[in-house]
């Protein structure tokens, strides 16, 4: 005899298909931190104290390149709960620390790092740029906010050998 439609063998695949299509995209964002250490640049009484973190992110389209970000991450109650609102300040320098491959050609501008700075409004981002006739990629630090960014930047590059062509899509 068929399942009946309300039945719950019938609402098992499609429960699978929903947590799928909600996972999915989670496999595709962006490399996460990996943090290297931090500095505390103001005592708190209550809560962690404001520090400056340095993070590394493994270029995920360049094999062989590493960004170092530096940032301000706030403390007191807020910041341990996760209600501060960060600084829109950030350091970065990316450096060659292996020999450089590309798996796959890449795009012109692209970003290749995503970071909540905010609860819901501010997120710091790593753009990669490629920079042809030098044969070099450019990575430039931003954070951007729902309504209004910051004009705060910075930026980086690695050189790469000229025996090895940058693919461009």
């Amino acid at each position: 005899m068929p399942a009946a439609a309300g039945s719950s063998t019938m609402r098992l695949p499609l429960l699978a298909l929903r947590a799928a299509a909600i996972l999915a995209p989670l496999s595709m964002l962006p490399a996460c931190a990996e943090p290297i250490g931090e500095v505390d640049t103001a005592f708190k009484l209550i809560g962690p104290d404001h520090k400056i973190v340095v993070e590394a992110y493994d270029d995920p389209g360049v094999v062989g390149v590493t960004c170092y970000v530096s940032r301000a991450k706030t403390g007191g109650i807020k910041g341990a709960l996760g209600l501060a609102e960060d600084k829109a300040e950030a350091s970065i320098a990316c450096r060659q620390v292996g020999p450089i491959s590309f798996p796959k050609p890449l795009r012109q501008q692209e970003e290749v790092f995503s970071e909540r700075i905010s609860l819901v409004f501010k997120r710091l981002r790593i753009v990669r740029m490629v920079d042809a006739k030098r044969n070099s990629l450019a990575y430039l630090t931003y954070s951007d906010r729902l309504i209004d960014g910051s004009p705060q930047n910075a930026i980086t590059a690695v050189a790469v050998d000229r025996d090895t062509p940058i693919p461009v899509k």
